[in-house]
């Protein structure tokens, strides 16, 4: 399976957890053998500007992050671009699901998931579209931009069981009919990360039931990395999910 990703992406470009030292390192570690790589590029200004307001543009300029979090927009761009004829992980950094279109916080700036999911809309490419959110955190920034949009359907499971969790995300699926699926990726779930919900063969039946509801209605399935921070984990988290979307 493609995953898109960039060396800069190894940049410690703040002091918060996403942008740890190591992290990116722990997950390229697992899977690089397993998959292919594929250079992300950065979003252009119109794909940004289509989602989010220019006084938030400059306000990440002027932090000097646009470059780093350009980048983390166009992979996820090119992520959903490659979805709709395959399986595909945008390996990226920053997050993006705390971004609303004028302010951010929880470690994001620009949203990658609106971004990518309203580049493939206005490009007349995408008629309806699912984001299935399973951060610990609930996507506030994805609902605030995507909610209003008649094409989107969001979902963040909130069950605080394993099986609970699994259960609600397989009722969804099973209804879910759309020509992109798009899962926020947080891995900070884990039992061994700030969540302690999931273990990692969880992940990996999360990916299997996306792959099944997109192939049922004749869809795509992608998945962006957002949270997850214990990087003795995080890459067999993402490897266990990408194996469930490539089948």
């Amino acid at each position: 399976m493609k995953v898109i990703f960039h060396r800069d992406f190894y940049q410690v470009y703040t002091s918060d957890p996403a942008a740890a030292a190591g992290r990116m390192e722990a997950v390229i570690g697992v899977i690089e053998s397993e998959v292919e790589i594929v250079a992300a590029q950065p979003a252009s200004e119109s794909d940004i500007a289509a989602v989010h307001s220019m006084d938030h543009i400059e306000q990440v300029r002027r932090n000097g992050l646009y470059p780093i979090c350009a980048l983390a927009a166009g992979g996820a761009v090119q992520a959903a671009q490659l979805a709709m004829t395959e399986p595909c992980f945008g390996l990226i950094r920053p997050p993006g699901h705390h971004a609303s279109a004028g302010s951010s916080w929880g470690f994001c700036y620009f949203n990658n998931m609106a971004i990518a999911l309203e580049s493939l809309q206005r490009a007349r490419k995408l008629k309806s579209a699912y984001v299935l959110d399973i951060d610990l955190h609930f996507g506030d920034g994805t609902v605030n931009i995507l909610e209003a949009r008649d094409y989107v359907t969001i979902y963040n499971p909130q069950a605080r069981d394993p099986k609970a969790y699994l259960d609600e995300i397989a009722a969804e699926m099973e209804k879910c009919a759309v020509d992109l699926i798009g899962i926020s990726a947080g891995f900070d779930n884990h039992v061994n990360d700030w969540g302690g919900l999931l273990s990692t063969e969880d992940y990996r039946k999360i990916g299997q039931m996306v792959r099944e509801s997109a192939h049922r209605s004749g869809g795509g399935c992608f998945g962006l990395l957002e949270g997850g921070y214990n990087h003795e984990v995080l890459g067999h988290n993402v490897m266990a999910l990408i194996e469930g979307l490539s089948g």
